[in-house]
């Protein structure tokens, strides 16, 4: 799965018990397509929300199946994966100082991290294949 990157979308849903402000983040994949949406199970409860994945993705609130409300994003972000990695590096307190060589290395071990560790290990876990 490719990133794209992310999406930042408010939502406001009105409601004759007060509107529903929702800011979720989606990340964009190129290879991959919506299956789902997922509200806390409190939100739609408490204000009868249905989500369906139709063609169309849409929200329909209470018994009121004929208005709909579309999800439409269109604000996308870059999101480069190397400065990704080196924020984690500035968080960790570790040296983002990298020469030409060892940020094409880095890229070349995000790109193939399966073959260098399991899940969220780090680079390096798996034995054999350490760095």
């Amino acid at each position: 799965m490719n990133s794209i990157g992310t999406i930042i979308k408010e939502i406001i849903i009105p409601h004759r018990m007060g509107n529903i402000r929702l800011n979720p983040e989606f990340v964009v994949l190129d290879d991959a397509h919506l299956q789902g949406l997922l509200l806390g199970t409190d939100y739609q409860r408490m204000y009868g929300i249905d989500i369906y994945n139709s063609k169309n993705r849409h929200i329909t609130i209470g018994t009121n199946k004929e208005k709909k409300f579309l999800l439409d994003i269109y604000q996308i972000s870059s999101q480069d994966p190397l400065e990704e990695l080196l924020k984690e590096f500035t968080e960790g307190q570790l040296s983002t100082t990298l020469t030409s060589t060892q940020k094409i290395f880095l890229k070349m071990l995000r790109k193939n991290r399966p073959a260098f560790a399991i899940g969220e290990e780090p680079l390096g876990k798996i034995k054999g294949h350490d760095i």
